[in-house]
Formats: structure tokens, sequence, C-alpha cells
């Protein structure tokens, strides 16, 4: 068998969501608030309220939050330090400034607010949350152990701290650790998708049965999870399972119309594994309809039609592949072989 381009099984997510929430929970960083009626009618109120109680720390953590969430630091800067400088008791606007400061990218501004935040309120388990992954994040592996411990000693259930160690341990190379605090993460919180997905990862890795389960259960969680369906469905391909791929790439394909490589998968599934050229050629001509630039869609389809003994097709299909990936060895050597077909050699 030739050499075929294969799209593999994808590495590690990160799924940290460092900042998911403010300290009050709920709110998304990053989001567009600008321009919408609501959000102008929300700061108008905060307004008014702050000129009515001018010395109200909280009105000014608050619209410090409203600031963060409309990424503008500077104003959000200003409105947190205010309130500092009106009440210098509390962890709240330590945690809103590491906040601002992370997403300024001034990681290491953020680990003093937090580590203030911490000598504010030595429990605050929100703070010490996100100085551990804080701590990955900057590959403090020392410091991140330490404060997931820390914060463990506050919290035995915390099921973000068992994940952020999994994650450091994993980069660290100990799976079998990172396994058994992936496990913790689920057992305190059965709806911790990313647990899930790294668990199903990991199993899928070693393709072993329990990947499936793990992957379920994020699905479970996240019905249309492009992630999870694409990860279920390597792990059904890398199996041997390859009717139940094939149905997961399929509704992988209803959930995201834009993934190109759930059919660039089945594809390669129908050309490999179960021989029918035809049906390879025609899902590898779906992925490109959503990325006419996927090159190795191109060479794959071209090497079905020369498979099948179609060589015009496939010889259009290599020179495709080439206009976009100039010198693509796979392309050049396909060509090279249809050159000895027409010549009889």
């Amino acid at each position: 068998m030739f050499d075929i381009m294969k799209i593999p099984v994808s590495c590690l997510l990160l799924c940290l969501l460092f900042l998911a929430s403010c300290h009050s929970g709920g709110d998304s960083p990053g989001g567009n608030l600008h321009g919408s009626d609501s959000t102008r009618q929300q700061l108008e109120v905060l307004n008014r309220q702050i000129e009515a109680d001018v010395s109200n720390p909280v009105l000014y953590q608050k619209r410090a939050r409203f600031f963060f969430l409309d990424r503008k630091f500077d104003n959000a800067l200003k409105d947190v330090q205010k309130a500092i400088s009106l009440d210098d008791s509390k962890s709240t606007p330590y945690i809103i400034l590491s906040d601002i400061y992370l997403l300024m990218g001034k990681s290491e501004d953020s680990r003093d607010a937090l580590n203030k935040a911490i000598s504010k309120n030595p429990t605050d388990t929100d703070a010490f949350q996100k100085l551990a992954k804080l701590y990955l994040i900057m590959k403090d592996y020392k410091n991140c152990y330490a404060t997931v411990k820390q914060l463990l000693a506050i919290d035995n259930g915390n099921a973000s701290a068992y994940f952020t160690r999994a994650i450091a341990l994993l980069e660290q190379g100990d799976t079998i650790r990172a396994v058994d605090d992936l496990k913790q993460a689920v057992d305190k919180n059965q709806e911790y998708y990313e647990a899930y997905i790294q668990l199903g990862e990991l199993y899928a890795i070693k393709k072993d049965r329990m990947a499936e389960l793990y992957l379920k259960n994020a699905l479970t969680l996240r019905p249309k999870s492009r992630e999870a369906l694409y990860m279920l469905g390597l792990y059904y391909q890398e199996t041997g399972k390859y009717d139940e791929a094939i149905s997961t790439y399929q509704v992988l394909s209803k959930a995201d119309t834009a993934f190109r490589e759930a059919s660039f998968n089945t594809g390669y599934i129908y050309l490999v594994y179960l021989k029918d050229f035809k049906k390879a050629a025609q899902f590898f001509s779906e992925s490109l309809k959503k990325d006419p630039q996927y090159f190795e869609a191109y060479f794959n389809r071209g090497y079905a039609c020369e498979l099948a003994g179609d060589y015009q097709k496939a010889y259009d299909d290599y020179q495709k592949s080439l206009k976009i990936r100039v010198n693509y060895d796979k392309a050049i050597e396909g060509l090279n072989r249809l050159d000895k077909i027409t010549r009889g050699e």
C-alpha cells in the first residue's frame, strides 16, 4: 500500500477554560458586549449607581467586570483599582485584577494579584483554583502542585484541582497519576466535560474500550461536541469498528457542516479498509467542498481514482494538490507512478 494521507489522533486538549467565569460566576470573558442596547443600559445603570454612591467599592467591581468582559482593560483596571483603594480587605477585587492582567498578557502581575487575594482570604477557593491554573500556564509545576495541595486541603472535593494537577502531570509525562486525578475529577463532578475528554483521548491512544465510555459521557453533556465526536470516530476507526466510525462521522458532519475532517476520515475508511474507491472519492469530494484548499483531500481522491483505474482523474487531482502545496512529495510520487503506468512499465 502506498503512503496515504491520514489525519492522526489529536494532541491532548488543554481545556482549562481559565477565565470561564469571574469571581461571582456566570460571565464569560471576551464576549462581544459593545453596541448592544441592553449592555449600554446596564452600563448606564452602573454609572448612575456610582454617581449616587461614589464610595461603594462593590459598584466599581461590577463596572470593572463589565469593562473586562468588553475587553476595555484600561477602564477595568481603573475601576478595580478604585475599588481596592476604597476597601483593601477583600479578595474579590484582586481576583478581578488578576483576570485583567492575565488577558493583558501580564502573567506575573496576575500571579501577584492572586497571591494578594489569598492573603486577604486564605480560604478563597476561586483564588487558589486560578493560581494553580496560572502556574500551569507558566509551566511552574512545583508551585502548581503546591497550590493544588493547598486547595484540596480547603476543599477535598474540588474537581478543578484534580483536573489542573492531571494536566500538569500529563505535561511532565506522568500518565498513570494523571489518569488517577482525572478519574477523581469526574468522580467529584459528574458533569466535568473536559475531564471526560481527556480520559477519552488517553484511553483511545491505548485503544482501550474505556475510551468509548468516557467520550460518550462527554457527548451526554454536549451532544454536538466536535472534539468528542471526532475522538469517538477516530477511536472506532483505529479499533476496526468501521460502521460505528462512519456513523459517528455522519453525526459530526451534521453537527458541524464546515468540519472537513469528518468527510475526509470517512473517505479514508472506504479507501484503505473497505476498498470502495468510488465512495472514498465521493467523501474526499465532500471535504473539498468544505475546504477547496485541502490538498491532502485532493491527493487521497487522486489515489482513490488511481486504484479505481481512472488515471486521468488521478493525474488531475495530483496536479491540483501540487498547485496548493508545491513540491508535495506524495503527489509527486503519484504522478511518477502514473507516468510509469502510461509508459507500460
